[in-house]
């Protein structure tokens, strides 16, 4: 069984419904939900906020928070998934920001993502993943499959 799988099983019988909000993944979290047959019944919407201005628009992440964290920063991340959780309706939000590379720099190397969980229930929880100079493909992939394990663990405290 897949991640997204596991998922929607554990959604459905909880009649939960999540959204995404994802920059360096560019959508793949979403697309690996809604490649599961059956996921309109738990997936509200998926946000793809990849430049700054998409954030601050889109998500309500506040410009003020992007210049002093930068857009990698558990701050933005939590910001994140609170305005996709605002604006969804949906009971569960998970955020992705990241540096999938090629590139990065002293301060923000490339394969570092920040992560955002939140729900209405509980305080919004972030967590940085340095995940190395892996490559693009393989940076994105990680992200994409422990933002759909952030969810997974989100659904089931529920």
């Amino acid at each position: 069984m897949t991640l997204a799988e596991t998922l929607l099983d554990i959604c459905t019988a909880r009649s939960l419904q999540v959204t995404t909000a994802e920059s360096c993944t560019g959508g793949m979290v979403a697309a690996a939900i809604t490649d599961v047959a059956g996921s309109s019944n738990i997936f509200e919407r998926g946000i793809v906020t990849y430049s700054n201005g998409s954030k601050v628009e889109l998500l309500g992440v506040s410009a003020d928070t992007i210049r002093a964290h930068g857009a990698v920063s558990e701050p933005v991340a939590r910001e994140m998934a609170d305005g996709a959780l605002r604006r969804s309706g949906a009971n569960i939000a998970v955020s992705i920001t990241g540096i999938a590379g090629p590139g990065g720099s002293e301060f923000k190397p490339e394969g570092r993502v920040c992560f955002g969980i939140a729900t209405n229930e509980t305080k919004t929880q972030t967590e940085t993943i340095e995940y190395g100079p892996l490559g693009r493909a393989q940076v994105r992939a990680y992200a994409r499959d422990h933002a759909l394990k952030r969810l997974i663990a989100a659904a089931q405290r529920r």
